[in-house]
């Protein structure tokens, strides 16, 4: 998902020189060999001796444009979907009202108020203020600072709904924190607080509906699978598996990477001194919390209410924009970054025009077939999606190219055997959020790119994260989930 912005911000390797260059290098190499396979895969499937309907098998065709364009990075994601929504409507594949149909569902513009709902926690200053706050209150040792970090990045992804926008936000504390114990790039201090600032991000926005990758998940799991996805069950579901997997991040970080210094000299007077140079709370900010915590308290009720969280989402943004109420104003809509919106609304458009062509039997029968031998119980079924999904998203990177281009296989699969949706997708969501590279997320580039930590600091961490949010699933699906409605 590399140049995808979430939060409209340009990258912060720009602004820090570092020593990864490596990571550029990769991607123009992955993008020319992309740009070729295509050319070629599209033109192989079109033409080829395929035992398949005309119709599907050129949906087909460009649906592999796509997601070969989305793995190899061979153009923006964002454009690579509206060429290929294009096609399937200049191509004759699908009416223009299917071929650009995901413009028109939810999840698009869901991902579109998140953008706005990022915007006001950041410009406001209430994310800052907040990750002050709670530092000050939980402590400034070494340990209680990672501690503060990773708590205030799971209270952050309430109300800024993009792990890159909290990345940017956090790293700016961290820096600040890192030059206060006299250390940089490199040490353990430094590489601890960007590694759990990063892999956190990317985590919180699976456990919760937030950030491009789930919301699509959910518009998706609703589509294709026909089934409702509560923002608050959500919540509920993942809510044990957030508590555990802040306390093992925390520690296997303080293990893995001893501190140089374990109290903060000055000790309080560090977030104290930065919440006085912000001075007391403004209107801007005043106005700003209570929207944001009126559009919270609105999702973890949607189980009385059934109001849709994207309507949730959206109505908060647009109302913060209106003249009146002082919180955004109008030139926000210029400086946000739609690509996102876009990517979202391709990705489920063509889940649709695959559906409707029954190209989505066939991508059913390649991905996940060869699976359901795997999945003869509880356990069985949750380790089968988990590490397969695992292993999916290895080769094809971008998380929210993983999920948009094999959600609606998966929906069709579990109605096909008889299996619950929800379960499924939202083990499936899961999945996409253990990584052990840095090409697998904008989130772990954003943070990788800043030079605090390198790639086989990533790969470690990773590692142990992955296997444990394994076991937490091995618990939570069999034990937990059947008590809050969601079975297998």
């Amino acid at each position: 998902m590399t140049g995808i912005h979430e939060n409209g911000a340009s990258g912060p390797g720009a602004l820090h020189g570092t020593a990864h260059g490596e990571v550029p290098r990769g991607n123009a190499r992955r993008s020319l060999v992309g740009q070729v396979l295509c050319v070629v895969v599209p033109l192989a499937i079109w033409f080829g001796p395929l035992d398949l309907d005309l119709r599907t098998q050129h949906a087909l065709s460009v649906a592999s444009f796509m997601v070969v364009a989305w793995i190899t990075e061979a153009t923006e994601p964002a454009l690579a979907g509206l060429i290929g929504c294009f096609l399937f409507w200049a191509l004759g594949i699908a009416r223009f009202e299917l071929a650009f149909g995901g413009f028109a569902g939810d999840s698009a513009w869901f991902v579109f108020g998140a953008l706005l709902l990022g915007a006001v926690a950041t410009r406001s200053g209430v994310a800052r203020r907040l990750a002050y706050l709670v530092m000050l209150r939980i402590g400034t040792s070494y340990a209680r600072i990672l501690l503060g970090l990773i708590v205030t990045n799971f209270l952050l992804t309430f109300v800024v709904p993009s792990g890159l926008a909290r990345v940017v936000i956090m790293a700016s504390i961290a820096i600040g924190l890192a030059d206060a114990f006299g250390v940089g790039p490199g040490s353990n201090i430094g590489r601890g607080m960007f590694l759990i600032i990063t892999y956190a991000s990317g985590l919180f926005d699976k456990m919760i509906i937030a950030g491009a990758a789930s919301i699509a998940a959910r518009g998706l799991m609703e589509q294709f699978g026909q089934v409702e996805v509560l923002w608050s069950r959500w919540f509920l579901a993942y809510l044990p598996c957030d508590l555990v997997t802040m306390l093992l991040a925390w520690r296997l970080v303080l293990m893995l990477y001893p501190p140089e210094h374990a109290e903060l000299e000055g000790g309080p007077e560090y977030p104290r001194a930065e919440l006085k140079r912000m001075g007391p709370w403004t209107a801007l900010e005043t106005r700003s919390a209570v929207l944001l915590a009126v559009a919270v308290a609105l999702w973890l009720t949607d189980f009385l209410h059934h109001v849709p969280p994207a309507m949730i989402c959206l109505g908060t943004g647009l109302f913060a924009l209106l003249p009146r109420v002082g919180v955004l104003e109008a030139g926000e809509l210029r400086r946000l970054n739609y690509l996102p919106v876009l990517f979202v609304a391709a990705a489920v458009g063509m889940g649709q025009v695959l559906a409707a062509t029954k190209g989505l039997d066939v991508v059913m029968n390649l991905l996940f077939g060869w699976m359901k031998p795997l999945m003869t119980d509880v356990y069985g079924s949750t380790m089968a999606l988990y590490w397969c999904g695992f292993l999916y998203h290895l080769v094809l990177g971008s998380e929210i190219s993983m999920l948009g281009s094999s959600m609606p296989g998966l929906m069709h699969f579990a109605k096909t055997e008889g299996m619950n949706p929800l379960a499924l997708g939202m083990i499936w969501t899961f999945a996409s959020g253990g990584k052990i590279f840095a090409y697998q997320s904008a989130v772990m580039i954003a943070g990788y790119s800043y030079g605090y930590f390198g790639a086989r600091d990533l790969l470690r961490i990773g590692l142990w994260l992955t296997v444990a949010e394994a076991a937490i699933l091995l618990v939570l699906v069999p034990y937990y989930w059947p008590l809050i409605g969601i079975s297998m």
